[in-house]
């Protein structure tokens, strides 16, 4: 049967059975374990960073040193006549940094499908359902709802093993079973907090297995010739413990062949049960005296009012009448009436809670994915043959017992399959082996999931032993630990109590498998090939509701319990586990939503109300810049927010033929980790600086989310002062592999500093920093030039001046008009008042500083009517704000006739000394920049610098476009 092309196959096949329908599942599969890719990113760097400028590549910086990654050892099989080659580390060619292919290595001594998945899995599923409920749910259900249950019951658990072939066939599976797979797919915190949980369920079912072991052994074989007890049951079930710990001590070879075993013992007692059905005679059964409803009479038979009392000296049977089309026909339909073990009335869900917690073994093949030659073909095609096998086989049981026994019999006697058979050996076999195993294969699958925890250090130093193995891998440590906490379980007893929990936390790992398989799907990974290909996202879907919709149906005050839980251990990982290798789904996800919202994100469509700053920070020397980038990290108000960097160079200057640029970007990426900054990273290589900030002004962004203004640093005649030290970083970045101190190292190194002008012009020239001004308000960016920010202390900004809040000052003054000023306000003042209510309306400036604007004035008898019409505005424009009028006569007094004449040194220092003045102590100023001319650069940039001059840290705003809105 040929998939369609879309790689998805509806679940249904041809053939004349399960088995063809199993067969038809798979494709072609691989012959060994399908590769792995492993990536391997060890990034040394060198020194290296624009006050508007550059840092320089020297020409004899030393390569990297990481060593490259190989291609492990893998061996190839061939299944047709077992030759094998055996491959050597062979060199990555790509480079230094490239993904290295990790071939799993096939393990020749491995489980096979149906020692290591199908017998674990159909006897899980089988458990205690099949030789002691089946008859009680076909005598309440009825045939026919019985069937429809079953498939229900199926179908759900049908939805979650489809997610697990599809995960298991995607790649080469170690050890850990479900929480390999979910941690593999949604990373360690989810994946460890569902494997916690996982270890927790299977020690509370092994726990509850061996109770229902000890309990069934001595009610049926000790007849009181044995002493039973409180005690006595912890010592019969501690002595059950001891067998399953030498069994699961031997080895996972031991294991398997203890599957086969009890498989084969459990058909042989099945068959039983088939042959009494056509060869025992019809017979009156009498019912068990533990139903003593059914031996309920009238304390007094003259008075139907008297009270109900149990009388064990009467014989009440049930008619077994063998093979009967009259029975069947009898028990087609349901008729419910009560559970004599608790005297509850039995109802539709009630009975589909039994159905469904008989057949959740679907994981017994997963946990021994460590053991399997080839867990991922094994594990789908074991789980599916099994799940088909035991639906079949209860389908049957169900048909045979409404065929064979009276309506009365089936609900009153839950140990009819053992009362009707030719002997009660056979069952009470089946039954005592069904629970062992069950409990066996709980307490093997504890420890390997375990076993990985400690191996994956989720947990630090607490896991550490559970990691020891010995022999083939056997985990001797975790299979102890495991057992030990069985025993804990046993010894505080309250088995019912903790039945609901173990059934959750069962369910909630199901859920796991889905929610991995369905994210995976979603985000459309192209390494998620999985050869298992009957899935799609709806089944993973319809099995995360399924079996949430089970934990409700369980019961929902557990449930919450179990999910909170849950979300305790997310956290606590989140924060302590380490970072992982393996990758986690969120970051596919992410990729995958932000795609789809960029695509929609349309600039034609853009309107002012919602502008918001999008700003390109221009840094040559992060050791000189680091307030610089923490400020304008404040002023982004949620925008965009992108660091661009310009390298010197040349792609081909070393002869190496490798990007120096990837060796830069570790550098980068880990200081803007330690500074805390919600920033992206550009950086570009280029000739000529100039060229290199129009590439970055053009291309930095992606689609709409594209920067519309440009900070620099102001051009100083000096290279400005190291600030960057290690005690401003963060002292602890958990998933980051640089430390602090060899970032500050890297940026402070003397080869990275750049030197002072010595003809071959390493820093910017004020000319192309001139040119690079005019290149930014040509491209329709604002423009903003920062100085002083070496001044900005943020500790100092919180605790206040002399106990007042600071100020942040805003001086809307266009020099080159001054006739103008406070008459009316064009988009480069709105653009600077805009800015300054954004970095007000900051989390960490909100609460420490006011807003004051400065409007000057030429005469007194203007400043009233003036101070009115900056308060209207600022009521308008929803700024919350202090108004400020300053008499500027003395000032405006030395400023040029002509617009377009050059600004006179006079009339900016008195300006400067007017701002110095009323700001001296506010914590930033703002104020507008003038447009950069054609020439005369460098006495632009001093006029700039005297503006400026003993200032606090100041920004200069030229803006070009709307940026306020008073609509609604």
């Amino acid at each position: 049967m040929e998939p369609p092309s879309n790689g998805r196959v509806p679940l249904a096949g041809g053939g004349n059975s399960y088995g063809g329908i199993v067969n038809e599942l798979f494709v072609e599969g691989p012959t060994d374990s399908s590769p792995s890719i492993a990536s391997s990113s060890s990034l040394t760097t060198p020194p290296s960073a624009i006050s508007g400028g550059v840092s320089s590549i020297p020409s004899d910086y030393p390569p990297s040193t990481s060593s490259m990654p190989v291609i492990e050892d893998f061996m190839i099989r061939d299944e047709d006549n077992n030759s094998s080659f055996q491959g050597g580390g062979m060199t990555s060619p790509i480079g230094s940094n490239a993904p290295g292919v990790s071939m799993s290595m096939a393990r020749p001594n491995g489980l096979t499908t149906i020692s290591g998945v199908f017998a674990p899995v159909a006897l899980s599923m089988f458990s205690v359902l099949l030789f002691m409920r089946m008859g009680f749910v076909v005598g309440q259900l009825g045939f026919l709802m019985t069937v429809v249950q079953l498939i229900m019951a199926y179908a759900i658990v049908m939805l979650t093993v489809l997610s697990l072939c599809a995960i298991s066939s995607n790649g080469a599976i170690e050890g850990g079973g479900v929480y390999y797979m979910i941690s593999r797919s949604l990373g360690p915190e989810f994946g460890g907090a569902i494997g916690v949980l996982f270890f927790i369920a299977n020690v509370f079912s092994c726990a509850l297995y061996v109770s229902g072991f000890t309990e069934a052994l001595i009610q049926n074989l000790g007849q009181g010739q044995i002493p039973d007890s409180p005690l006595y049951r912890f010592f019969y079930a501690v002595a059950v413990c001891i067998v399953l710990l030498i069994i699961c001590l031997l080895g996972s070879g031991i294991f398997a062949k203890t599957a086969l075993a009890t498989f084969v013992i459990i058909s042989v007692c099945y068959s039983t049960f088939l042959l009494s059905v056509f060869f025992v005679a019809p017979f009156d059964v009498p019912i068990p005296k533990a139903n003593t409803h059914a031996y309920l009479t009238l304390s007094n038979a003259s008075d139907p009012g008297s009270p109900l009392v149990p009388d064990f000296d009467q014989t009440i049977t049930g008619r077994y009448s063998s093979f009967s089309f009259t029975s069947l026909g009898e028990n087609l339909w349901a008729n419910y009436t009560m559970d004599y073990t608790t005297e509850k009335p039995t109802d539709f869900a009630l009975m589909f809670a039994i159905i469904f917690s008989g057949v959740t073994g679907l994981m017994a093949g997963a946990n021994m994915s460590g053991e399997l030659a080839r867990p991922s073909v094994s594990i789908p095609r074991g789980t599916v043959q099994a799940v088909f096998t035991t639906l079949c086989i209860y389908i049957l049981t169900a048909f045979l017992m409404a065929a064979t026994s009276t309506r009365d019999l089936l609900q009153n006697d839950y140990t009819v399959m053992m009362d009707t058979n030719f002997s009660r050996w056979p069952i009470l076999i089946g039954i005592f082996s069904t629970t062992l195993f069950s409990s066996m294969s709980n307490l093997i699958g504890s420890s390997r999931v375990l076993s990985r925890l400690a191996q994956d250090k989720l947990f630090g130093i607490l896991l550490k032993p559970a990691s020891i193995e010995i022999g083939n891998a056997n985990p001797v440590v975790s299979v102890i630990i495991a057992w030990g906490a069985v025993i804990g379980v046993l010894m505080i007893g309250a088995m019912n109590k903790i039945a609901k929990l173990t059934s959750i936390f069962f369910l909630l790992s199901y859920m796991g498998v889905n929610i991995a398989c369905l994210a995976l799907e979603l985000t459309s990974a192209p390494n998620f090939r999985p050869t298992f290909k009957y899935f799609s996202w709806q089944t993973c879907a319809g099995g995360v509701i399924c079996t949430a919709t089970m934990m409700l149906v369980i019961d929902a005050s557990m449930s919450a319990i179990s999910v909170l839980t849950l979300l305790i251990l997310i956290i606590i990982l989140h924060y302590q586990a380490p970072a992982g290798s393996w990758g986690s789904i969120s970051q596919a996800l992410i990729y995958h939503q932000v795609r789809k919202y960029l695509l929609l994100l349309d600039s034609r469509k853009e309107h002012v109300k919602y502008w918001r700053p999008q700003i390109l920070l221009l840094v040559s020397r992060p050791a000189s810049a680091c307030n610089l980038m923490d400020f304008v990290n404040d002023l982004k108000k949620s925008g965009l927010y992108v660091i661009g960097h310009v390298k010197k160079g040349r792609m081909d200057a070393d002869g190496r033929g490798a990007d120096p640029l990837q060796q830069v970007s570790a550098y980068w990426l880990t200081l803007v980790d330690y500074l805390k900054l919600k920033a992206f990273l550009e950086v570009t290589m280029t000739e000529n600086i100039r060229t290199g900030i129009q590439q970055l002004i053009r291309l930095s962004g992606l689609g709409a989310m594209k920067p519309n203004t440009v900070v620099m640093g102001m051009y100083e005649e000096k290279p400005g002062e190291t600030t960057l030290d290690a005690s401003k970083l963060l002292k602890d970045l958990r998933k980051c592999k640089i430390e602090r101190t060899e970032v500050v190292e890297y940026f402070t190194a003397t080869d990275y500093m750049p030197r002072e002008l010595n003809g071959t012009l390493d820093r910017l020239s004020s000319l192309d920093y001139v040119a690079c001004m005019r290149d930014i308000l040509h491209m329709n960016k604002n423009l903003c030039i920062a100085r002083h920010m070496h001044k900005l202390d943020k500790d100092a900004i919180s605790r206040g001046w002399n106990g007042q809040r600071r100020c942040i000052d805003v001086w809307p003054v266009d020099l080159a008009k001054p006739g103008e000023t406070g008459l009316g306000w064009d988009n480069s003042s709105l653009f600077l008042l805009q800015l300054s209510c954004i970095l007000s309306m900051s989390s960490r400036w909100r609460s420490s500083c006011r807003l004051r604007v400065f409007i000057c004035v030429n005469s007194l008898q203007d400043m009233h009517r003036r101070e009115k019409q900056l308060k209207e505005l600022l009521d308008t424009l929803r700024i919350q704000a202090e108004s400020v009028v300053v008499p500027w006569d003395h000032v405006v007094c030395h400023a040029p006739q002509d617009p377009r004449a050059e600004l006179s040194s006079t009339y900016v220092r008195a300006f400067n000394d007017m701002v110095r003045q009323y700001s001296s102590d506010a914590a930033l100023c703002f104020l507008s920049l003038p447009a950069p001319p054609e020439e005369e650069t460098d006495r632009y940039l001093d006029r700039l610098r005297l503006l400026s001059n003993n200032l606090p840290p100041t920004l200069l705003v030229h803006g070009l476009t709307s940026v306020i809105s008073t609509a609604l």
